[in-house]
C-alpha cells in the first residue's frame, strides 16, 4: 500500500514508519517537529537526542534497504496537506499529528489553545483531503482510552447498545475525558463520526492506553533508529518516567492513592496493532472503534514493577506519594473490552520481569544525560 503517516516524527509516528516500510509498504512521513519545539520551549528534552526526520531516513536506508519519504511542513495548513495528499494519493492515513502531552494541554492557556487548535485543525484537513482527494482511502486514527475516562460500568469496544423506555439503538461509548488533550481526542472521535455517516468515510479509531517502551525489532540496538525517550511530567509516559527516576535515584512520583487504573501497551505491541489495522480496513461508511493495550495496572502496580526491577539489578529504588496535581479518581472500577485487536491476529507481549529488566538496562545506558530538574514540574489541573 501507499502509507501516509502524519505525525510521523513522534515517539510511534517513527517507529510505525519503519514497521510499515520493512513489511514492503510506501510510506511517506510528514510532520512540522511541533514535539521537538515545544519540549526545547519548555525544557522536556528527551533523555537523547535523536536525528531530524531526514537523518533517520537515511539511516534507516542503510541499515535496512527501506525507503521512508520526508516531508517537513504544518498539517495545520490547507495549502500543505491538500499538495501532500495530491503528491502522494494514499492508500492509507496513518494520523498521529496532535499535541499528545494531558499535562502540557493544562499548563497554561496558550499551551491549550496550541492543543485544541492543532488537534482539532488537523483532524479537520485530513478529513477534508481525504475526501479531496482519496475518498475510498482508509483512515487510521490513533484516540485514547482516556477519551472514556473511569465510568462505574464496563468500558466497551467504542459502542453501547441502549435500551430506553422499551425501544434500542446503538451509540458511540459516553466520553468523559480527564484533560484538554483527551477532550480533544473525544471531538476527533465525533468530527469522524460525523463525516463517515455523511461522506462514507473508513476509518478505524484506534482508542490507544499509554505506551511505554523504546527498542523495536526495528531499532535493533541502534539509539539512531529509536524514538525520543522522555521522563519529564510533560511527555514522559508513566512507566517510561519511572524507569528513569529509578535509574536517577529519584523516588517514584505516584500521584495520590496511586490506584488510577488504565490499559498499558508496550511499543511493540502499538506497532503491532497498527499494523493490524493497516491491514485489516475497515468498511466504507465505517467507523471501527478498537481498543488497543494489552494489560491494565494501577499506578501502584507499575511502581512495584519498576522497584523489583531495580532490586534485580541493583538499585535501591524509592516511592513518594504526591498530593495529586490532577483532577481523577484515585480509586475505581476499570474493566474494558478490548477483543478486537486480537481477533485480527494481536500476539500480545505481556510486562514481564525479563522485559522490565531489558528496558531498564537500556535507560541505565543513558544514566548520565538524565537531569534531575525535567522530571517533575507540578503541573495542576485545578487552579
Amino acid at each position: 500500500m501507499k502509507i501516509l503517516i502524519l505525525g510521523g516524527d513522534g515517539y510511534i509516528g517513527w517507529p510505525t514508519a519503519m514497521k510499515l516500510s520493512a513489511a514492503g509498504h510506501d510510506v511517506t512521513v510528514a510532520d512540522n517537529y511541533m514535539r521537538r519545539n515545544i519540549m526545547r520551549d519548555t525544557d522536556c528534552e528527551a533523555l537523547f537526542a535523536v536525528p531530524n526526520l531526514h537523518g533517520r531516513a537515511a539511516r534507516w536506508k542503510e541499515v535496512s534497504g527501506h525507503t521512508v519519504e520526508v516531508r517537513v511542513g504544518d498539517l495545520n495548513s490547507w495549502d500543505f496537506i491538500d499538495q501532500l495528499f495530491a503528491d502522494t494519493m494514499p492508500d492509507t492515513i496513518i494520523h498521529y499529528a496532535e499535541q499528545p502531552s494531558a499535562p502540557y494541554s493544562m499548563l497554561d492557556r496558550r499551551a491549550a489553545d496550541l492543543t485544541l487548535r492543532n488537534n482539532l485543525g488537523v483532524t479537520f484537513n485530513t478529513i477534508q483531503a481525504m475526501n479531496a482527494h482519496v475518498p475510498d482511502a482508509h483512515l487510521v486514527k490513533l484516540g485514547t482510552m482516556g477519551e472514556y475516562g473511569t465510568p462505574n460500568i464496563d468500558i466497551e469496544e467504542g459502542w453501547l447498545e441502549v435500551e430506553h423506555k422499551g425501544r434500542k439503538d446503538k451509540f458511540l461509548f459516553p466520553r468523559a475525558a480527564g484533560s484538554l488533550y483527551h477532550t480533544t481526542k473525544v471531538l476527533d472521535t465525533d468530527l469522524l463520526w460525523f463525516y463517515v455517516r455523511v461522506w462514507g468515510l473508513r476509518v478505524t479509531d484506534l482508542m490507544q492506553g499509554p505506551v511505554y517502551g523504546l527498542a523495536t525489532d526495528e531499532t535493533g540496538d541502534d539509539d539512531q533508529l529509536m524514538s525520543f525517550l522522555n521522563y519529564d511530567e510533560m511527555f514522559g509516559t508513566v512507566l517510561n518516567r519511572f524507569m528513569v527516576q529509578a535509574v536517577a535515584g529519584y523516588p517514584l512520583t505516584v500521584y495520590g492513592k496511586g490506584g488510577q487504573t488504565r490499559g498499558y501497551l508496550h511499543l511493540r505491541d502499538a506497532l503491532q496493532c497498527v499494523k493490524l489495522a493497516v491491514e485489516n480496513p475497515a468498511g466504507a461508511g465505517e467507523l471501527r472503534v478498537l481498543n488497543q493495550f494489552v494489560e491494565t495496572f494501577s499506578v501502584n502496580d507499575l511502581a512495584g514493577h519498576v522497584q523489583e526491577s531495580g532490586a534485580r539489578l541493583g538499585l535501591d529504588v524509592t516511592i513518594k506519594s504526591l498530593p495529586n496535581p490532577r483532577k481523577e479518581m484515585e480509586e475505581h472500577y476499570y474493566n474494558p473490552v478490548h477483543t478486537g485487536l486480537l481477533d485480527l491476529g494481536l500476539k500480545p507481549n505481556p510486562l514481564t520481569a525479563e522485559v522490565m529488566d531489558d528496558m531498564m538496562g537500556l535507560i541505565l545506558r543513558y544514566k548520565d544525560q538524565i537531569v534531575k530538574e525535567r522530571i517533575f514540574r507540578g503541573v495542576q489541573w485545578k487552579r
